[in-house]
């Protein structure tokens, strides 16, 4: 026990609420809401902030420079605005270029999103698999990197979309696209080859399009499996900041916030049909040079 002196009370330290920690998912647009799913699941007690650069989306038009400095820019707003104990970077473009750029800036730990080559190629029996990401995330040296490391004794065809991640976030504000749109998309996936072998494996290297998944797997040409980083991103954030405290879960606010202003009505109920009691719509708008 002890005796504040300057406000005269006493009180009993053990007896003070565990501390509830705040966790920020950062992403280009709404693709991180398939990690953020899965945080929630993790750490159901946790603060959750949703940010989406919905004003800059997508990341794939800038340039690695522009890149690198808007998303430090944005970062040191929400980092000041929410003071998370940890962030995690729902986005597999930033992630491969900017992750240590935010540790050199910031002492709180990042969790990235990187493209799921590793597990991709261990789950594949015809050592045939895809990687379906943005062009920028093809393009990069990290993901290049990744296939010789991990997937050396398989045949890896990189497909570059350049407007699922569009689609997908436009099937969550009610516009889906068509069949046709999203198979022509993801055809370059799948590959024969002359032994008879077909891929057997994709790797979902966008975080946004697991929101179409459901349509992926009626409108691939044969079954696949679909690998989805996103459960392994909350396995590595419990390891980080703990595991849940107990009598705790779903207490806390979840608020999405966006640098832009272009959330729709129908938009905004399904964020608030996956738990956010708060939306911010251009809550963070700001330019940057």
């Amino acid at each position: 026990m002890r005796i504040d002196l300057l406000a005269g009370t006493v009180y009993h330290p053990l007896a003070m609420p565990p501390h509830v920690p705040t966790i920020l998912v950062f992403d280009s647009g709404l693709g991180g809401l398939t990690v953020y799913s899965e945080l929630v699941k993790a750490r159901p007690d946790a603060r959750f902030v949703y940010a989406a650069d919905d004003a800059a989306f997508p990341y794939g038009r800038l340039s690695e420079a522009e890149l690198v400095a808007r998303v430090l820019a944005v970062m040191e707003m929400l980092v000041d605005t929410y003071a998370p104990e940890i962030a995690v970077i729902a986005c597999n473009t930033a992630s491969t270029l900017v992750l240590p750029h935010l540790r050199a800036r910031f002492s709180i730990p990042f969790v990235g999103t990187v493209p799921a080559i590793k597990p991709g190629a261990a789950r594949s029996a015809s050592r045939m698999i895809s990687v379906l990401a943005t062009h920028g995330t093809v393009a990069r040296d990290y993901t290049q990197d990744l296939v010789r490391t991990y997937a050396r004794d398989c045949a890896v065809a990189l497909v570059g979309s350049t407007r699922l991640a569009a689609m997908a976030e436009a099937e969550l504000a009610g516009s889906p696209a068509s069949d046709a749109d999203i198979l022509a998309e993801i055809a370059p996936c799948f590959c024969e080859a002359p032994d008879g072998r077909r891929t057997d494996t994709v790797v979902l290297a966008c975080t946004h399009y697991p929101l179409l998944l459901h349509r992926l797997e009626r409108l691939a040409p044969w079954p696949v499996t679909f690998v989805d980083p996103a459960p392994a991103i909350a396995r590595r954030m419990v390891d980080l900041i703990g595991a849940p405290l107990i009598g705790h879960e779903g207490e806390e606010e979840a608020c999405a916030v966006f640098t832009g202003t272009g959330a729709s009505d129908r938009l905004k109920a399904a964020l608030a049909a996956r738990g956010f009691s708060r939306i911010d719509t251009g809550a963070l708008a700001f330019a940057v040079a």
